[in-house]
């Protein structure tokens, strides 16, 4: 899916602002709000998360429908064209109504959609409703507990206690913020369109072939051209199908990034695509890009800032990414989610190496102590009981790799984030996604699945027998030994020894230990900021020793919000930065260590 932007052919308005907005009492639909103006309806800023934006428990924990409002108009001449309204994130279940008709529903809340209206738009003011659901549940990813409708939780990272009103119970540890958290957007094509590129690097020495093709709607000629950042035409080639030859090729690199204009020309329609130019494989223990080993040096990120939730904030995007370079960090996931279209485009501007994640959270029933049904134990892929999402993650899957197949900034698909990968009935539920996304990449990107801590590991986890890279949650010091750090060492090194004799690359996606600002003591406890430096340096001498690792990547960039429990003090505390991005003790000591350590050939 090509990222809308304005161009000689295509129209562009950008829908963000104030919105009417109302909470749904039950009766929303019922009543039909979508055909009329909302009545006592208060104001929404798009795109933002709701529930930080109004007071109250009730508002913030609201479970069910939300109806969104505005209306729309375009100039007459634009209808001469294909009209397109397009969603780039409703957080989790949207419908869309023009004048009181429903033209669309997606599922799913980070990923975009879009729907053509041209016939459906009347001249003058059109009324156009979007109606988002936030329950989670079994069928939804990221994944939800279930509800016994009285607030109760059937398994799940929560611990429900009725209360005679149902509520979502979220199987994972980060607030369940919704809404519309990204840009809608109106865009126009010419009737005969370019619906969709793709392009394949491959590099010789000091030259590039890039192979693409364009996927068009219509009849016209196909031209494509390439031009480098002074605007000098590179290549050119004619047809809907070709490759293109750039001599002397700037490849983009991790830090240090280099983007080619590939502009695209059919018929009258126009689209220009930023690329870069980079290679990527893995090579027994080694991660490579441009063929030099790599070192992921970064963290596990949110999209979560206040007040806005999980609402795109371009400002902080740059901030963030201007801390990374300021800590020496090179890389970050998406975790847990695929993060907004303008954060992707930044990293390729910015050379930010990322891991790409789908919405695959939750898929573990053993979080809380795991799910139960009529006092029975429930396995997470029991076919009745279990979790019913395979069909959803599949259609994730191919909207992922449709919308970032061409981003140089994404070097690896995660295709699950902590799931039960031990547990009877993983291996056939994650091969055939797995597959999926190898046969719909196509530069072929290594797979991966971020293997959540488990009883012997690697032994039992199916990602030995699925992954390309070994990505690992682990935290030996804080859930698994803590505060003792000797001997969390001892079985760290233990597991790693393991997972070595695989020969796979390994990357530790996740260890963390929970630090509150300002808190300090002279001999390091847990909480404190001195403990959190000890136990980054335990792991990390761990991780040098290894020639298996070839990254590390911090759980948390910053604070993040979650919803409410006894381990969780206004949100999770593990960030190496607050949650306003102020930075902690550890955050000056990764500095010093990641300026240190080279971005290829850290370990020869």
């Amino acid at each position: 899916m090509l990222y809308p932007i304005l161009t000689p052919s295509r129209f562009l308005s950008d829908l963000s602002g104030v919105w009417d907005f109302k909470l749904d009492n039950g009766k929303g639909f019922e009543e039909k709000w979508y055909e009329t103006p909302l009545t006592e309806a208060m104001t929404m800023p798009v795109p933002a998360s709701y529930n930080d934006l109004k007071e109250g428990i009730d508002f913030r924990d609201h479970y069910g429908w939300v109806f969104y409002q505005r209306m729309i108009s375009v100039p007459s001449v634009i209808l001469s064209q294909r009209l397109m309204l397009r969603c780039a994130a409703v957080t989790h279940h949207a419908r869309i109504y023009l004048n009181g008709e429903m033209i669309c529903e997606h599922r799913g809340g980070f990923l975009p959609f879009e729907v053509e209206i041209t016939e459906k738009m009347q001249p003058g003011d059109n009324l156009l409703t979007i109606a988002v659901d936030n329950v989670i549940d079994y069928t939804t990813l990221p994944v939800g507990g279930k509800s016994n409708m009285m607030g109760g939780m059937i398994g799940g990272m929560g611990e429900g206690v009725s209360d005679a009103k149902p509520q979502n119970n979220p199987n994972f540890d980060f607030f369940n913020y919704c809404g519309i958290t990204r840009p809608v957007k109106l865009y126009t094509t010419p009737k005969d369109y370019i619906a969709d590129i793709t392009v394949v690097p491959a590099v010789n020495g000091a030259d590039a072939k890039l192979t693409y093709n364009v996927e068009t709607v219509g009849s016209g000629d196909c031209k494509v051209e390439v031009f480098d950042k002074k605007g000098n035409k590179v290549a050119e080639g004619n047809g809907n199908e070709g490759v293109l030859e750039i001599k002397d090729v700037i490849l983009w690199q991790p830090l240090d990034a280099y983007l080619y204009d590939i502009r695209v020309t059919f018929g009258e329609d126009v689209y220009t695509l930023p690329y870069g130019v980079r290679t990527v494989r893995v090579d027994g223990t080694k991660f490579l890009i441009n063929e030099k080993p790599f070192y992921f040096k970064g963290y596990g990120k949110h999209e979560d800032t206040f007040p806005a939730g999980r609402g795109m904030n371009l400002p902080m995007n740059t901030k963030d990414i201007s801390l990374m370079k300021w800590q020496g960090a090179n890389s970050f996931r998406t975790s847990h989610y695929p993060y907004s279209e303008e954060m992707m485009r930044l990293c390729d501007e910015e050379g930010i190496v990322v891991i790409d994640e789908t919405t695959a959270v939750g898929v573990n029933l053993t979080f809380g102590g795991g799910a139960n049904f009529a006092g029975q134990k429930v396995g997470t892929f029991d076919k009745e009981h279990g979790v019913q999402t395979q069909e959803h993650h599949k259609d994730v899957i191919r909207d992922l790799i449709s919308r970032d197949k061409n981003h140089a900034c994404v070097v690896l698909w995660s295709i699950a984030n902590e799931p039960d990968s031990g547990a009877e009935g993983a291996y056939d539920y994650f091969k055939p996604l797995y597959d999926l996304a190898r046969e719909l990449d196509p530069q072929n990107r290594p797979c991966t699945l971020v293997s959540v801590q488990m009883a012997d590991a690697p032994n039992k986890d199916c990602t030995k027998d699925l992954s390309d890279v070994f990505c690992l949650n682990r935290y030996y010091g804080w859930y698994f030994g803590g505060p003792d750090l000797v001997g969390p060492e001892k079985a760290l090194r233990a597991e790693l020894d393991g997972w070595a004799k695989y020969g796979k690359p390994v990357i530790f996606t996740e260890y963390g230990a929970d630090t509150v600002a300002g808190m300090h003591d002279t001999t390091p406890v847990m909480y404190t900021e001195e403990y959190q430096v000890d136990y980054y340096k335990m792991n990390n001498s761990v991780f040098d020793d290894y020639e298996c690792v070839v990254g590390e990547q911090a759980w948390n960039f910053a604070d993040f919000a979650t919803s409410q429990s006894l381990l969780r003090i206004q949100g999770n505390k593990k960030g190496l930065f607050t949650r306003d991005r102020k930075p902690k003790m550890v955050a000056h000591y990764f500095k010093e260590r990641w300026h240190a350590i080279p971005d290829f050939n850290y370990k020869k």
